[in-house]
This record gives C-alpha cells, structure tokens and sequence, in this order.
C-alpha cells in the first residue's frame, strides 16, 4: 500500500518560526540522511532493497512516484500504484517494493534511509528492475 503523508504542517510556530515532524514514529532508525537534486523529465530509482526502507521529504518541485511489491525472486506481484509527490509531502519506500520516481519539474528531495547508504553496502542491497 502507498504510503504518503500529504503537505506538512508545523505543528509548532512563534515569533522565531515554526517546527514540523517530517518523522517520529519511535521506531525507525535512521543511518543515512541525501539531499538530492533531480532534473525535470529524469528518473531516479527504478529499483527495490532487499532490507533497506526509506523516506523521501520533498522540499521543492513534484514526481510521479511508482511502486509494486516483488517476491524474493525479485518477480513483481500485486498491483502497481502511482502518485503525485510534491514539496511538503513524504513518501515512503518499504524493503522488497520496487519504485521509481518521475520528476515533473525540477525537484529536490531528502531521503532518510534505515542503512546506510556507502557504496558497496548500498548496491549489495539494491536490485535494479524497469518499473516505468
């Protein structure tokens, strides 16, 4: 199931500013934090982790984001879901779910992963398939 929390909100504002939760679930941990920037009309993705999950914050811009769940096969099974991610709302990747993310516009995201995310660690981890 597509998880995407819509356009946050600070929960907190005063004279200084505000402050908004992009997560605090009490139970997700977080080893990698990437800013990443993404040109109008690119694809970014286009592959799932075998225990890898994360969470994109769109800061600016929007996408088409894609996924379907695979099997440990790496087969796709179950419906495929598609939905429009724009700045204020969060998306979330879950392990063993391919995705892909279309940029409608120029865009920049941060990605909090639960792994790291160092180079060997990430592609022992990540298989890459076509999902759009």
């Amino acid at each position: 199931m597509l998880t995407i929390y819509r356009q946050l909100k600070p929960e907190f504002v005063d004279d200084r500013g505000g402050i908004t939760r992009l997560l605090d679930d009490g139970k997700t941990t977080i080893r990698s934090v990437l800013f990443i920037t993404c040109k109008k009309g690119s694809v970014r993705a286009n592959h799932f982790h075998k225990k890898d999950s994360h969470y994109a914050y769109m800061l600016s811009g929007s996408m088409e984001y894609t996924e379907q769940k695979v099997d440990v096969k790496g087969d796709f099974t179950g419906e495929r879901e598609s939905a429009i991610v724009k700045a204020g709302d969060v998306v979330y990747s879950a392990p063993m779910t391919a995705h892909a993310m279309r940029f409608l516009e120029d865009s920049v995201f941060i990605a909090f992963a639960a792994e790291s995310r160092h180079q060997s660690a990430y592609e022992e981890d990540t298989v890459r398939v076509k999902l759009v």
